[in-house]
């Protein structure tokens, strides 16, 4: 992934979480909110509930005393008190008072609970009360007609025989007499089909029996949620208040509230995060485009001026555009390879001059040598001519002789140098190692009998053959050198991958780390007789065809000369 991209990449990842993060943490806090100010008003509206209830009771305590301390009921208790009663004639006595006094349900009971009268079942005349109530106002069940239903009902003696029960209905209107905030509603659970709140019956009451069921094992108050369909926003939060009198399970009342406000809150939250994410995005491509662009592209030409001058061109330049820290290592660039161009040239004029003047030296070296015995010769010649006329003849054979040898030894060194001077650029063709060490190996058989060990892979590269030949000689020779006292030569080919490796070995003294180091420069020889150009040579080749030589000797165990060439040509 290249620079750029890293960058822009970076960019977009910073702000889309930084988006996301400050998306999430204010969604959470507004659930959590919003559940924190639900739990309160649900709680106040079931401590209202309470409330109403308590006020209600006392209420229906104040009316049932009435009725007791009623004229009606005194004649009952008084019809009651005879031998024999005839308390038939009151069956609807009940009916009326109930009327006057505001009741629902109002029983008239008499010894052992038998109900003398009965406000809103007169048929129970005769049968025992089944919703016994206390001196204190409390929720029961009330037999009707249609069967039991919650009310709240309380208890008052009439006399000595006679008892009278009063209750008020706790149904849909007592619901509506609980004030409640908006989104907000009281449900009243009596059954799993039964559930009703101010409107009247709920539909699909059987999605609250599981909350329900919950609150009553645990016997307290239970919070829970409700999806009412398949749209989040239909989600109502309950808190559900179990109702139950000396043990007995009477139903639940229910505070409800609303999620939808708080639905649409958080996808209002999530939307605006989206389009401010999206925006955000886009503002940091652009940006993370434009900061990349101003840091990106004066890299690469910084990378494509390094990569020049990697590759020889040591006058590439880097333009300076800017005056920032890129742009004073741009200028730092141009600086450096002004500097290398001055001091390349300084190091090349310096090279010259000491390349001749080691040349000149060596030369004037090699060329003493011959010349001193032409010197001797030719002063021999003059004192035989002066000296022993008769001699001169015998004398000027020998001396002749003499001269014509160490003639063609100056012939032999002029010839190296000019051989040296004049290394022609490769010839590259296909060529097999294999063959070609073989072919050389021949030419010293007389001498030593070079040791092949050959590859046996395919060791076919692209090379000169006539200058990887003159190399592999030079080798075998600096080998034959190296063991005046005769050895063994070792000639050993490799593949290596895309490399061939060509290896030469001897058997001789050894050469120390510090003539390791010298021993291809030019001129340099450990010889007592020899230009110091055979290595040299051997490493123009290999440099030529883009390759590698070394050397690893160990004084007394003999060295081995390591050729790497690749297979294929390099340009």
């Amino acid at each position: 992934m290249t620079f750029r991209a890293k960058l822009l990449l970076i960019s977009v990842l910073t702000v889309s979480g930084a988006v996301a993060l400050v998306t999430g943490v204010v969604s959470v806090r507004t659930r959590h909110t919003f559940e924190g100010i639900d739990q309160l008003r649900q709680a106040a509206l079931l401590d209202q509930f309470q409330r109403e209830l308590a006020a209600q009771g006392e209420d229906l305590e104040r009316r049932l005393q009435r009725v007791a301390a009623s004229d009606n009921v005194a004649r009952m208790e008084a019809e009651a008190a005879r031998p024999e009663p005839d308390l038939a004639r009151f069956v609807y006595e009940a009916q009326s008072l109930a009327e006057s006094s505001g009741l629902d349900y109002l029983d008239i009971a008499g010894e052992n609970s038998v109900i003398v009268s009965s406000a809103h079942w007169p048929a129970r005349f005769g049968y025992p009360n089944e919703w016994g109530a206390g001196a204190k106002a409390a929720l029961t069940r009330v037999a009707a007609p249609d069967g039991f239903v919650v009310g709240l009902a309380c208890a008052r003696p009439a006399g000595k025989r006679l008892r009278v029960l009063a209750a008020r209905r706790v149904d849909a209107s007592f619901l509506s007499l609980l004030g409640h905030a908006p989104g907000q509603r009281a449900l009243l659970w009596f059954s799993p089909n039964e559930v009703i709140d101010a409107n009247g019956p709920v539909a699909q009451p059987q999605l609250l029996n599981t909350l329900v069921e919950r609150a009553r094992t645990a016997g307290a108050r239970t919070a829970g949620t409700v999806q009412w369909d398949r749209d989040r926003a239909s989600a109502e939060a309950f808190l559900v208040l179990p109702l139950q009198r000396d043990g007995q399970w009477l139903g639940a009342l229910l505070a409800g509230t609303s999620l939808r406000d708080q639905v649409r809150l958080e996808q209002s939250i999530l939307w605006t995060g989206v389009v401010v994410g999206g925006s955000g995005i886009l503002l940091g491509v652009l940006l993370g485009w434009w900061s990349s662009e101003r840091v990106s592209r004066p890299v690469e030409k910084l990378a494509a001026g390094a990569r020049a001058v990697a590759a020889g061109d040591w006058s590439a330049r880097v333009d300076v555009t800017s005056h920032d820290e890129i742009g004073d290592l741009a200028r730092a660039f141009n600086q450096m390879t002004a500097e290398l161009v001055q001091q390349r040239d300084r190091a090349i004029q310096a090279e010259r001059v000491a390349a001749w003047r080691e040349l000149a030296r060596r030369l004037a070296h090699e060329l003493k040598n011959p010349l001193f015995p032409l010197q001797i010769t030719v002063e021999n010649l003059q004192r035989a001519r002066d000296q022993h006329a008769d001699q001169f003849d015998e004398v000027f054979r020998e001396s002749t002789s003499t001269l014509l040898a160490e003639l063609a030894n100056l012939k032999i060194i002029v010839g190296r140098f000019s051989d040296f001077a004049k290394m022609p650029p490769p010839q590259f063709e296909r060529i097999d190692l294999n063959e070609l060490v073989r072919g050389v190996a021949k030419l010293f058989e007389a001498q030593c009998k070079p040791e092949l060990e050959l590859s046996a892979d395919d060791v076919h590269l692209d090379a000169d053959p006539d200058q990887v030949a003159r190399a592999l000689r030079n080798l075998v020779l600096n080998a034959l050198d190296a063991m005046p006292a005769g050895g063994t030569v070792r000639i050993r080919t490799e593949r290596l991958g895309a490399t061939a490796r060509l290896q030469v070995s001897d058997a001789g003294e050894g050469l120390t780390t510090e003539e390791c180091e010298r021993l291809f420069t030019p001129y340099y020889t450990t010889k007592r007789h020899g230009t110091g150009l055979g290595l040299a040579i051997v490493q123009s080749v290999v440099s030529d065809h883009r390759g590698a030589i070394s050397v690893a000797s160990t004084p007394g165990r003999g060295s081995t000369f390591t050729i790497d060439l690749p297979i294929e040509r390099i340009a």
